[in-house]
């Protein structure tokens, strides 16, 4: 499995068996083994890398006073052979809950002191928690070994892998936080907000050395991770990049520990602390050793998303150097203090990025004094509008506010990113080409119609250091507006055609092959097929040559970036250089969306990408390799794991059957096609009956009139039939449909056995050939599954285009098609066609008296 597959089958089986426990809690319990079996494994690896034996490593006890000190001095901690993960597998049906109690209260007195401060009572949340697990000791033994049965397949064992276990956590992560409501908001920044963020701290942070990162509201640290992974892009060695993070809640501050440790950082990167950012503020000290440990904490980048607008107290604040240039939060909302003490800890060429509700912009008394401040004091560089319901667990509208400490212009850049998103689920989010979009937007300081704009300082002094979004960046949608003329008497206004002027700037000729002049301010649209003449027109093919032209031979370096390279390739690296070589090719074509191409590079790169890892973890021979296809059904009441068949690896069966065993899939899919067409016969004839007979039939069949056509035929019907031939009832008799029907029935039957033994077949035939094919047919499957459909995806941007084209001037043309002229007439006609029918009623004389009337007011009288 790549890992997207064993995170959601993790997922999938863990939301299962937390059964009733809150997924808030449950996610403390199964992430905290997952980071007990990482510990585990590291102690291992580093007893293997230093020459020991599996004797070696099963002698491992808390007595062996010299190897106990070894291991701690040089992995900062220490787990007895009988206290490993593995052991605890390797035990059965002997394993027991007070293994893990004996194991968690060991670990926590063999940490080595240089380490202490990162594993100390890391697990404790676990250790308390592992009483909800069952209400007796051995409902709670049978709940941990299902637990360690479920993570026992996720890989740390290398470079590679700690991105699998990575992905594994961030996954869980995410999920338990959009089942915990408003908890989520707690411990989790989702990822699409957090890598917003990350490209644009990146981004300035790009030609550093030496790197120092912190998230003064961690949570569980996937914020700074994410921080970190972007940073790494631009770094040699991404062990020159320090991570401070700082958390209130016990259990999340132990998740953000757990989640640094398990990414490879070197622990001596990791500076924790747990307590209350408001309150309890660097600069940081050892109570052992006050001066030699004294840190005021400055650094390179700060990023956060703190608790929206909650209580704090202010008093005695006055003279905190965090606050005392810029003023004091108040009581009710903290969102300011948490800004100006990022702020604080900034360098001077420092960047940061806070989460905060939109209120923030406009608010007046002591927060409108602060913002003014920082705008005076020229401390904010851009401010982004975010869509509404992206966070879990509140749907009010957010912004990120990017600040520095030192600035050479004094403008603000505001962008209005609320539109650009999916929805997924209650949830809005944002797509890769959304992320990019903004981050582009920011890094370049672009100008753009309803979506961006740099604004000078003294515009937003007149508007009194306001900065809500909408009064600097109008993205509503232009309102529709009605010609008065062309109403009238019909034909286009020149200025409705000249709001496609974008298309007429790329196509010259194309508006005079379209419209003819009807008037000065109008034009008419020409006879014809409209969608022909922009296709076939002489500006419209070049632009489509000119598009092809653009991308020839990126086939061809794909299969020379990914195909000849697949087991060494830079996974991340390369979508990024792929990107970079995608907008290099659309720079000088018009009308296409570079955003959406990107979306379109991303959502396929997705794929290979998965596959590429296995291939890299697993080796070449994982292309040819078939797993057995496990699919949850009930049993017994119970969902159980069984066989479906088999899925290949990396190989789907319908692209083998396509590309390899042509002859026996069409054959299976003209079968499948005379099964549907005598379907539709048998359905037909059903609704051929009347009412009556439906019942009728369904009586005979023994079986409701609603599934008589699959349901069985009992002994009567088949007595009626003997011996009677079709021809010797009339065609739309009862009689004769009856034995139509079964015919058809018959002929069914015996179709549908056909195609499962062919399918059968098939699909045993498939599952050879994949397992025995060469490595040529491998390359050649792998193009048709990686290449092929995102050079499809591509080819039809201009297509779009033109197609976006044709409605716009088929919309242009049906909207003064019919003048207020014509509907006049056709009213008066209605009106004259009505009186005509009214004088041939009969009725009472008070009915006719009120149709006299009718036809009067019918009439304008």
């Amino acid at each position: 499995m790549n890992k997207q597959q064993l995170a959601t089958k993790i997922w999938e089986s863990a939301n299962k068996m937390r059964s009733k426990i809150e997924a808030n809690e449950y996610k403390d319990y199964i992430l905290g083994f997952i980071f007990y079996k990482f510990l585990s494994d590291k102690e291992i690896r580093f007893m293997r890398s230093e020459g020991a034996t599996e004797e070696d490593i099963r002698g491992l006890s808390n007595e062996d006073e010299g190897t106990v000190n070894f291991i701690r001095s040089n992995i900062g901690y220490y787990i007895a052979y009988k206290d490993l993960f593995s052991t605890w597998l390797s035990m059965g049906k002997d394993f027991d809950v007070s293994n893990v109690h004996d194991a968690l209260s060991a670990f926590s007195y063999n940490i080595d002191k240089n380490y202490k401060k990162v594993f100390d009572g890391i697990f404790d949340t676990l250790q308390t928690g592992l009483s909800k697990l069952g209400e007796s000791a051995g409902s709670q033994t049978k709940a941990i070994s299902d637990l360690l049965q479920l993570i026992r397949d996720i890989p740390m064992d290398g470079k590679q892998d700690y991105d699998v276990l990575g992905f594994v956590y961030e996954y869980l992560i995410s999920n338990f936080a959009a089942n915990a409501g408003k908890k989520a908001g707690e411990f989790y920044t989702p990822h699409e907000v957090s890598l917003l963020m990350s490209e644009i701290v990146a981004d300035h942070l790009k030609d550093r050395k030496e790197i120092q990162i912190y998230d003064p509201t961690s949570g569980s640290g996937s914020l700074l991770i994410n921080i970190g992974r972007s940073v790494a892009k631009y770094i040699d060695d991404d062990n020159n990049i320090k991570y401070y993070a700082q958390e209130l809640k016990q259990n999340t501050y132990n998740l953000t520990r757990m989640n640094l440790i398990m990414r490879g950082i070197l622990p001596s990167n990791i500076v924790t602390r747990n307590g209350d950012t408001l309150e309890d503020d660097w600069p940081y000290f050892e109570d052992n050793d006050p001066i030699g440990t004294y840190n005021p904490l400055y650094v390179d980048a700060v990023v956060s998303n703190p608790p929206y607008s909650q209580n704090w107290e202010p008093e005695g604040k006055e003279s905190d150097p965090r606050y005392s240039r810029f003023g004091l939060a108040p009581k009710s909302k903290a969102d300011y203090a948490f800004l100006l003490h990022d702020l604080y800890h900034l360098k001077p060429d420092g960047i940061m990025n806070i989460v905060l509700p939109h209120g923030v912009l406009f608010r007046g008394g002591e927060e409108g004094a602060i913002r003014k401040n920082l705008i005076e004091y020229n401390h904010i560089d851009a401010v982004i509008g975010l869509p509404a319901n992206i966070f879990f667990g509140t749907g009010i509208p957010t912004i990120i506010l990017v600040l520095k400490q030192k600035r050479t212009n004094s403008d603000v850049l505001i962008v209005d990113a609320s539109k650009g998103f999916i929805k997924e689920g209650k949830n809005n989010i944002l797509q890769a080409s959304d992320i990019k979009r903004i981050v582009d937007t920011v890094i370049n300081r672009k100008d753009i119609p309803k979506y961006a704009r740099v604004v000078s300082k003294e515009e937003i002094r007149n508007n009194d250091y306001n900065l809500n979004i909408p009064r600097y960046v109008d993205s509503s949608e232009t309102p529709e507006s009605w010609d008065i003329y062309a109403s009238m008497f019909g034909g286009i206004p020149k200025k409705e055609i000249e709001e496609l002027n974008r298309y007429w700037e790329a196509f010259p000729k194309l508006k005079e092959a379209l419209f003819t002049a009807d008037s000065q301010d109008h034009v008419k649209i020409v006879e014809g097929n409209h969608k022909d003449i922009i296709n076939n027109h002489e500006n419209v093919l070049g632009f489509i040559n000119q598009y092809k032209d653009a991308f020839s031979g990126f086939d061809q370096l794909l299969k020379q970036r990914i195909l000849d390279n697949m087991d060494k390739v830079n996974i991340s690296k390369e979508k990024n250089e792929l990107s970079q070589d995608v907008f290099k090719r659309l720079a000088t074509i018009p009308l296409i969306d570079e955003y959406k191409a990107y979306q379109l590079l991303h959502n396929e790169w997705n794929k290979i990408a998965g596959d590429l890892e296995i291939i890299q973890t697993e080796g070449f021979q994982a292309t040819k390799v078939v797993d057995p296809n496990m699919v949850i059904k009930k049993k017994s009441g119970k969902d159980t794991e069984v066989q479906e068949g088999w899925i290949g690896r990396i190989m789907p069966f319908e692209l083998v059957q396509n590309l390899l065993l042509q002859d026996e899939s069409n054959r299976l899919k003209e079968m499948e096609d005379i099964l549907s067409h005598i379907t539709s016969e048998q359905q037909e004839i059903f609704e051929s009956l009347s009412e009556e007979d439906k019942e009728d039939l369904g009586e005979i069949l023994n079986d409701d009139n609603t599934t008589f056509l699959s349901g069985p035929l009992n002994k009567a019907v088949k007595e009626l039939l003997v011996g009677h031939n079709a021809k010797d009832y009339d065609e739309e008799s009862l009689e004769r449909k009856i034995i139509d029907t079964v015919a058809l029935l018959d002929e069914e039957r015996e179709l549908k056995r056909n195609i499962k033994t062919l399918s059968t077949e098939l699909h045993n035939k498939t599952k050879g050939t994949i397992e025995n094919l060469d490595d040529d047919k491998v390359y050649s499957l792998l193009e048709q599954k990686w290449i092929i459909p995102l050079i499809g995806e591509l080819g039809n941007l201009p297509i779009d285009v033109l197609d976006k084209l044709a409605n716009k001037v088929k919309a242009l043309a049906e909207k003064y098609k019919t003048t207020l002229s014509d509907l006049e007439k056709e009213i008066q006609e209605t009106e004259s066609e009505l009186i005509k029918m009214i004088d041939q009623l009969t009725g009472s004389e008070s009915d006719m008296l009120g149709l006299a009337e009718l036809q009067a007011l019918l009439g304008g009288e």
